[in-house]
């Protein structure tokens, strides 16, 4: 009993000394190219949110940016996308954020909230994905 209790013993402190080998697979990863429509995208909520800042700050929102006129150019990643509904949605887009650079500073919170409606109502036609970050920019 004695010799088996020691072999025991000797395979136990040999199997907790071997080293485990661990298999790493290491892949390349692939970067997908962005759309011109995404990239524009995310120029137009750095630019909403800059205004909602200022906004709050009780600061004059920053002119209307000529890039965001691209919206009825830009490539998208979907193209069928590019529907009637998109086209209608877009340029509401356009002239809200117009109206909010031009408006004064009574109106100015009604004018970029409006602004922001018009991306979430585009949005919930299409691609719903980015509504929850979008609704961060209406000012309450």
């Amino acid at each position: 009993m004695k010799h088996f209790l020691q072999v025991i013993v000797v395979f136990l402190v040999i199997g907790c000394n071997q080293k485990k080998e661990l298999n790493i697979v290491i892949t390349e990863g692939t970067t997908a190219k962005q759309s011109e429509m995404a990239a524009l995208m995310l120029q137009m909520y750095q630019v909403n949110l800059e205004n909602k800042g200022l906004i709050l700050e009780g600061k004059t929102p920053n002119d209307f940016p000529k890039e965001f006129l691209n919206i009825h150019t830009a490539q998208l990643t979907d193209p069928s996308v590019r529907t009637p509904n998109f086209e209608v949605f877009s340029e509401m887009y356009i002239n809200t954020f117009q109206q909010e650079a031009a408006t004064d500073k009574v109106l100015v919170k009604e004018k970029h909230n409006a602004t922001i409606n018009s991306c979430i109502a585009c949005h919930n036609t299409t691609c719903i994905g980015p509504i929850p970050k979008i609704k961060k920019l209406l000012i309450p």
